[in-house]
This record gives C-alpha cells, sequence and structure tokens, in this order.
C-alpha cells in the first residue's frame, strides 16, 4: 500500500467516526454530562440569584465563583468519553458564561507611567517574623503602605522597621497608615454597625472590641487623596452556620456609608475586606469604587492563603484616580499576602 492510500484510508476512517459522533442516536448519549453543563452555565450566569437566606449561599458562591470555571473540563472529558455532541454543545453555554465573568483578568492591563505606589498587607496576627516583614515592606516601593491585624505586641516592631522610609503614619487600633508624604486629618472609622439591619440592637457580644478602620489624607503633589484603610470581620464556613459572615457584613455597611459621605474627589481604600469583589456583601463599596486587580492586573491577584491562594480578598479600589498596574508582593510572614497598586491622576 503506498503512502498515498494509506492517508486516504486514515481519511476515510476518521470521516466514519465523524458520522457516528454526528448520527442522530448519539445526540442521545450523555444526558447527565448535557445537563449539569447547563446547571454550570445558568449558576454562573445567574449567581446574584442565588439566595443568602441560607448559610449565606449567594456570597459563598461568589467568593469562589471563578474556581466554578474548573468543572468545565471536568465535563468536557465525560463528554468526550461518552461521545456526546449534545454535551459539547451544551458546555458552551459554561465556557462563553465564563469567559464573560473573568476573560478580562487573563490578560495583563498594566499601563506605563503612575504617580503613587500603594501598598496594602494583612501582617498576619500570629506573624513569627514582624521584624522580617517590615525590612520587606520597606523595600516595597511604596508611597503609601496600609497594614491590618496590627497586634499590641508587633506594633512597636513595625514603627520602629519603616520609619526610616516612611516618616509619616498613623495608627488606630489594629490598622495603620505610613506615607513617604504627609498625613492629615486622621481620624477611626468605626464600622461596629451597633444596630443591625433589620434596625435591632446587636448584642454586645458581636460588637467588634477594637476599631479596624481610619481615614486619612494623604498630601500629594498633585492634591488631596483620602485613603481609607480597613480590616471587616472574617468570613468562615462552618457545617452548622454555613458560610458565616455577619460582623463583615455589617463592617462593609458602616465603611459604604463612610466612604459615600467623603468629599474628596480621589479615594483609595486600602484593605483586607474578607471578601471578593463579586460578593454582593461588598456592593455598598464595589459599586462606588473600582478594583484596581480589574483595572489594571495582570491575572485573578489571589492574595489568600499565602500558601496557596485561592483567593482575592486584599483589595485595593479606587475612585477618581487611574489604577495604571496592580500586582501581588512576595511572601512574608503573614498568611496573606501584599498586594500593590500604582495608581495615576
Amino acid at each position: 500500500m503506498t503512502q498515498l492510500d494509506t492517508k486516504e484510508t486514515e481519511a476515510g476512517t476518521w470521516r466514519v467516526k465523524v458520522r457516528a459522533a454526528l448520527a442522530p442516536d448519539s445526540w442521545k448519549r450523555g444526558p447527565v454530562v448535557a445537563a449539569m453543563a447547563l446547571l454550570l452555565g445558568v449558576l454562573m450566569l445567574f449567581h446574584e440569584l442565588v439566595p443568602n437566606r441560607i448559610g449565606n449561599l449567594g456570597s459563598l458562591v461568589e467568593t469562589f465563583l471563578p474556581w466554578f470555571g474548573l468543572g468545565i473540563p471536568v465535563l468536557l472529558a465525560g463528554a468526550l468519553w461518552r461521545r456526546s455532541p449534545a454535551a459539547g454543545a451544551a458546555l458552551l453555554l459554561p465556557a462563553a458564561v465564563w469567559l464573560s465573568l473573568f476573560g478580562g483578568l487573563l490578560g495583563d492591563k498594566s499601563q506605563p507611567g503612575g504617580d503613587l505606589t500603594v501598598v496594602q498587607h494583612n501582617v498576619g496576627a500570629e506573624n513569627p517574623d514582624p521584624a522580617g516583614t517590615a525590612r520587606d515592606l520597606a523595600t516595597s516601593g511604596a508611597d503609601v503602605l496600609a497594614l491590618v491585624e496590627l497586634t499590641e505586641q508587633a506594633r512597636e516592631t513595625y514603627e520602629q522597621g519603616l520609619a526610616e522610609v516612611y516618616p509619616y503614619h498613623t495608627v488606630q487600633g489594629t490598622v495603620g497608615l505610613w506615607s513617604r508624604l504627609p498625613l492629615s486629618d486622621t481620624r477611626p472609622i468605626d464600622t461596629r454597625m451597633d444596630v443591625g439591619p433589620l434596625g435591632h440592637a446587636k448584642p454586645a457580644e458581636e460588637k467588634l472590641a477594637y476599631n479596624r478602620a481610619l481615614r486619612a489624607t494623604v498630601t500629594t503633589g498633585k492634591g488631596p487623596l483620602a485613603v481609607y484603610v480597613a480590616h471587616l470581620g472574617s468570613a468562615r464556613v462552618n457545617p452548622r452556620g454555613g458560610f458565616s459572615t455577619g460582623d463583615r457584613d455589617r463592617n462593609a455597611q458602616a465603611l459604604a456609608e463612610a466612604v459615600a459621605a467623603e468629599r474628596n474627589e480621589r479615594v483609595v481604600l486600602l484593605g483586607d475586606l474578607n471578601g471578593t469583589v463579586d460578593d454582593r456583601a461588598l456592593a455598598g463599596l464595589t459599586s462606588r469604587l473600582r478594583s484596581a486587580q480589574v483595572a489594571a492586573g495582570d491575572g485573578f491577584g489571589f492574595s489568600w492563603p499565602a500558601a496557596f491562594p485561592v483567593v482575592r480578598i486584599d483589595q485595593i479600589l479606587t475612585k477618581g484616580i487611574q489604577p495604571q498596574c496592580s500586582w501581588v508582593l512576595p511572601a512574608t510572614g503573614s498568611d496573606h499576602l501584599p498586594v500593590a497598586a500604582r495608581l495615576g491622576w
């Protein structure tokens, strides 16, 4: 048999396989895989309709929404194994939805230039090496540095380690701001929300015992910049309560009210918000402020946990100032990664 005959035979074999795959009976194969693909697409497309009444399920879905894309290759493998054109066609829906939601994060959107570099870091209350973390942050190139989860024991270590690079700083409770540029109008922001969303007074044990947010004005060569630093309450997953976010949601509401009342046209929020920008609980903030990572990052910029980051809960949000570039810094002794952005007027 000649080489030409071999190629014609192979081509004929492929034609037979294609006809078999597209035969009317083949569309009946893999109904479960096809149904799961459609459900996955619908879930991602209408994630805002997932109710929060039961265990804050909606917020939980939105926290890990990018990872739902992993179901696409898994279902594709099932479709190929079942040789199901119906399942393959159904997978077009979740693939298109995922790309519409997150495809823009896959490319590098950074731009040259910028007037101010900001860094935010949850330094970790159990950080075994705060002095080393301070040294790393001092060499980060940040003009403005926001730290959260500062403990009384480690506060002096950070103040000493950062003093040479940052002549201006303020610490309010467990959050602090260090700057190369002058600071003014520094004050704590009360995010406790002593009255719950239904107007009922919260039990005393639910109130945060210390300050976790501040506001300051940074004096720049191009005008004043309002900087907020915040550490919202923790979000935890547990078998009984589901996705527990009560404190965080109340903190987010109070912080959103403070930002809404801000008179300065240029605002930057630096903080561990314990939530992603897709989480509806942060809508009061994300509707007013834009994410530097979404606007000018390269990839998802996951920041927690530091050993294997799976979510972006450390945020740099801006208004009236343009993010030029956003990135994640190398790990320190904390369980969070520092996040950075270069901003331009």
